[in-house]
């Protein structure tokens, strides 16, 4: 028990979210994304986003999918999703994005998780 709650305390204070927003566990993640055909714009896409510009805005202006959405794909669960996409999805915690683009048969995505349930 105490482990647990070290663990649930160090989660808590990694994240700057409340709640639910470790990646075991979760059924389902709401999620945003970026996909590019190509890698180097996928690259470009990261770079804004990592210098202060809004994953939405990126989304909007660079995405070849969901872009007027601001990239937003909502609630999903890990069947609903490409593998390597789902994989990734589903190891972010709540705030986080991936580190760099997650190659799938349909392109190069940056994932932002907004969502565990």
């Amino acid at each position: 028990m105490g482990k647990k709650q070290a663990k649930a305390k160090q989660g808590a204070a990694e994240s700057s979210g409340g709640g639910d927003n470790k990646p075991k566990g979760a059924s389902q993640v709401k999620v945003r994304h970026i996909l590019c055909e190509k890698l180097g714009k996928a690259n470009q896409a990261l770079e804004r986003i990592q210098a202060g510009e809004a994953f939405e805005a990126v989304a909007q202006q660079l995405s070849e999918d969901k872009a007027r959405q601001g990239g937003d794909l909502g609630w999903k669960r890990k069947a609903e999703l490409v593998g390597p996409f789902a994989d990734a999805a589903f190891k972010l915690e709540v705030g986080q994005m991936t580190p760099a683009p997650v190659k799938s048969e349909f392109g190069y995505h940056l994932i932002l998780c907004e969502g565990r349930k």
